[in-house]
């Protein structure tokens, strides 16, 4: 197990250089970069734009992104001396080969630079919006298989009576109705927009937040998160549940089960004591990639509908304004993540089954 996880973590290398590679060239070719939407911004209010490098710091990452060109879209009337200067404040004065590579030497430091807009770090912008994602993913998650697992037994056991048919047809249409569309309707129904308000419609916490005990502070917590993490949660549970289901229907028509109930075992000695470790294994070893999954994808709508600044609002915003940093900084950070949980997930696999041999069956 050890030379797998040690060829895996060599791959890891060049699966982020080939990202970031990709990911690198594409932006060459788009339009509309930092430059042009600093001169958009000059040229619409009228003056010059003071701090408009965010503070000013061209390297550690910040040098990526479009390449320069001195026949900018809309930058007659400018003078040449400002947009020289912003380029060289972008470092963009210099060839696209040289500022990807000064990129990744950065990026092997571990410094992402500062954003171009905002006048923070790229790593202290993580770390700010950071709860928001961590709250939604984690609790969304635990739910899930809260409530899946103890369901998807249920109607493996119970598999073809009503039971099984009803709820069969409960997480089809909580399947098919998009997230941001049950987000909606949570907020029209519990959030003051038709009917009943209930519950807070934006935030993780009250503004007297700090003033409250530590069991207002939690009551608090959880009851701003109610809406978003149900909203999350929605898709997330019914792929579970059924999942869950199948590979407890296909354990318990294994002969193994038949032999154990043959030598007098009770149901639930079966069922819980020989089929749900094997039934488990493909449910339990997907935890970290069902919360990464949760925790990086369909966060933006959520985030947006529930006014609430994660990293899926974040990503948004950068693209829209060209962030490069920002941008490059976060894919980073999240591939590697997302590299690291792939092998995670494995280890999960052998801890849960160590029947289990990545390197046998490599060979």
């Amino acid at each position: 197990m050890g030379a797998y996880i040690l060829r895996r973590l060599a791959l890891i290398i060049p699966t982020l250089l080939g990202i970031m590679v990709i990911n690198f060239a594409l932006v060459q070719f788009v339009p509309g970069g930092p430059i042009e939407q600093i001169i958009a911004q000059v040229q619409g209010q009228g003056d010059v734009f003071e701090g408009f490098a965010g503070g000013g710091d061209a390297g550690a990452g910040a040098n990526a992104g479009a390449g320069s060109d001195s026949g900018y879209a809309g930058a007659r009337g400018l003078p040449p001396e400002f947009i020289a200067q912003l380029e060289r404040e972008f470092g963009f004065d210099k060839p696209p080969l040289e500022r990807f590579f000064t990129m990744l030497w950065n990026y092997m430091r571990l410094d992402f630079g500062n954003s171009y807009f905002r006048s923070i770090s790229v790593i202290d912008l993580v770390l700010e919006k950071m709860p928001v994602s961590i709250t939604l993913g984690l609790w969304s998650t635990l739910i899930a298989y809260a409530v899946s697992i103890p369901l998807g037994i249920r109607k493996a056991v119970q598999d073809g009576s009503p039971f099984d048919t009803w709820t069969s047809g409960m997480i089809i249409v909580a399947y098919a109705i998009p997230g941001f569309l049950f987000a909606i309707l949570l907020l029209v129904l519990f959030a003051g927009g038709s009917y009943w308000q209930i519950f807070p419609l934006r935030g993780l916490t009250s503004d007297n937040f700090d003033e409250l005990s530590l069991l207002g502070k939690v009551a608090d917590y959880f009851w701003h998160i109610a809406l978003p993490v149900t909203a999350s949660t929605i898709a997330a549970f019914a792929t579970l549940t059924l999942l869950t289901k199948n590979s407890f229907l296909d354990e318990i028509k294994k002969h193994y089960v038949m032999t154990a109930r043959a030598k007098g075992l009770s149901e639930k000695k079966v069922l819980y004591g020989h089929v749900f470790r094997n039934a488990m294994l493909i449910v339990i070893a997907g935890f970290p990639a069902v919360f990464i999954g949760v925790f990086f994808g369909g966060s933006l709508i959520i985030e947006t509908i529930f006014s609430l600044d994660g990293l899926g609002r974040l990503g948004f915003e950068a693209a829209v304004a060209r962030d490069y940093p920002v941008i490059f900084g976060t894919l980073f950070i999240f591939g590697l993540i997302g590299l690291v949980v792939g092998i995670l997930s494995d280890l999960m696999y052998v801890l849960v089954d160590p029947r289990i041999d990545f390197e046998k069956r490599e060979g």
